[in-house]
């Protein structure tokens, strides 16, 4: 009886702890959408998230001004290169890539908006506890809104704003921890024997990744 009591409290007191910011897991990958306030851009992208490494893959699809676009870009941090990628012609051009890596957190200075459950509570398997969080951007760029899932700290959404869109949204989905074809996270065998490097003034960071003009 002592030990299920013990037990009891140990449990209640994990439950009763207040969500503390936290780090994405450094392997992962999955599915996200990206849209904007003034309805200028929309788009679903596939990617590929290695924070060991410092490297990002995105696919996308979408529309940017109401004309649709494919985009396929691979970002090398550590190399200070951004590729991108036409797979049906097999050509790469090679970009500078003038960011640095910033990995997916929550910053520790971050502001607890409250936790909630996405789905129901009713029964088990029904909802998924999450934590919203609060702060500023990279250089006090501006504010930016983020959830995360209670256990993993896996990204469900994030928003910031815009000079020039707005409030834009980023919505995680099909999440897994992990990257099942990590060849994905380096340049194809044609883009190292034939690629077209782009001008040293044209340079790219993430940002523009979804925001570009196509």
């Amino acid at each position: 009886m002592v030990l299920l009591v013990v037990l009891t409290c140990l449990l209640a007191g994990c439950l009763a702890q207040k969500p503390h910011p936290c780090s994405v897991p450094p392997l992962l990958s999955g599915a996200l959408t990206v849209s904007t306030q003034n309805e200028k851009l929309w788009t679903y992208a596939k990617y590929l998230y290695d924070a060991l490494g410092q490297r990002v893959r995105v696919m996308e699809l979408g529309s940017y001004e109401n004309k649709s676009f494919t985009y396929d870009a691979l970002l090398l941090f550590r190399e200070g290169s951004m590729y991108e990628i036409n797979k049906h012609e097999r050509t790469c051009t090679k970009k500078p890539l003038k960011t640095d890596f910033h990995p997916m957190v929550i910053p520790k200075d971050a502001s607890l908006l409250g936790q909630a459950v996405l789905g129901s509570s009713s029964g088990p398997g029904e909802g998924l506890l999450v934590n919203t969080w609060t702060g500023d951007l990279p250089g006090k760029a501006g504010k930016f809104m983020s959830t995360v899932t209670e256990f993993g700290c896996v990204p469900v959404s994030t928003v910031y704003h815009t000079g020039e869109f707005g409030w834009v949204i980023t919505s995680f989905f099909n999440n897994v921890v992990g990257i099942s074809d990590p060849d994905r996270l380096n340049p194809p065998d044609y883009c190292l024997d034939g690629e077209r490097t782009a001008d040293e003034e044209e340079q790219t960071d993430f940002l523009s990744l979804f925001l570009k003009k196509h």
